[in-house]
C-alpha cells in the first residue's frame, strides 16, 4: 500500500497502482465517509502536482463539503455553479485546463489554476463529486478523466453511499 512514495511511471500505470491500492483500502469497509476519507488521501499522496482532493455529497438540493485533503475548502455548492456545480448537474465530468478562463469559477484556493471534477452517479442519480485542484496549468488530460472516473466507481461499488 502507498506509504509516502508516489506511484510512478505513465499517467495510465499510476491510477492502474492507485486502484490496486483503492481495492485494498476499501477491502471489507463499506462506510462511504471512511472510504471517501482514504480515498482522498490515496489520490492526494499519489499524484503529482495536485493541490486539493475531495469530496463534496448532494444534500438538501446543494452540495455539502465532505473528507478531503488540502487547504480549508467551500463548504456549500449550489449545483450549476462552479465546476463542482457544473459536474454535477451536467453528470459528466469537467476538465478545466485553466480556471481563469471557466465561467463561474468559484475560487476556494488561490494557488489553484485547474481542476477536474467527477461527479458520483449511483443508479443514475447524482450523489456528490470528486474534486481535484492543481497549482499547474493544464495539469489534466484525459488519463486524468479515465483514471479518477475509475477511482469514483470504485468509490461507489465499495461503499454504502446513503450513509453519505
Amino acid at each position: 500500500m502507498f506509504r509516502g512514495e508516489r506511484p510512478t511511471g505513465t499517467k495510465q500505470g499510476i491510477y492502474h497502482e492507485l486502484c490496486l491500492q483503492a481495492r485494498g483500502l476499501f477491502e471489507g469497509e463499506r462506510d462511504a465517509i471512511a472510504n471517501a476519507a482514504n480515498l482522498s488521501a490515496l489520490i492526494y499522496g499519489g499524484l503529482e502536482e495536485i493541490n486539493w482532493v475531495g469530496f463534496y455529497f448532494l444534500k438538501g438540493g446543494q452540495l455539502v463539503l465532505g473528507p478531503f485533503q488540502g487547504s480549508p475548502a467551500c463548504v456549500r455548492i449550489a449545483l450549476g455553479k462552479g465546476v463542482c456545480g457544473t459536474a454535477a448537474q451536467r453528470r459528466e465530468t469537467v476538465v478545466v485546463s485553466n480556471v481563469d478562463k471557466f465561467p463561474g469559477h468559484i475560487s476556494c484556493d488561490s494557488a489553484s489554476r485547474s481542476e477536474i471534477v467527477v461527479p458520483l452517479l449511483k443508479t443514475g442519480k447524482v450523489i456528490g463529486a470528486l474534486d481535484i485542484d492543481s497549482p499547474k496549468l493544464n495539469r489534466f488530460n484525459e488519463d486524468d478523466r479515465a483514471g479518477l472516473e475509475t477511482l469514483a466507481a470504485l468509490w461507489i461499488e465499495a461503499s454504502d453511499v446513503n450513509q453519505a
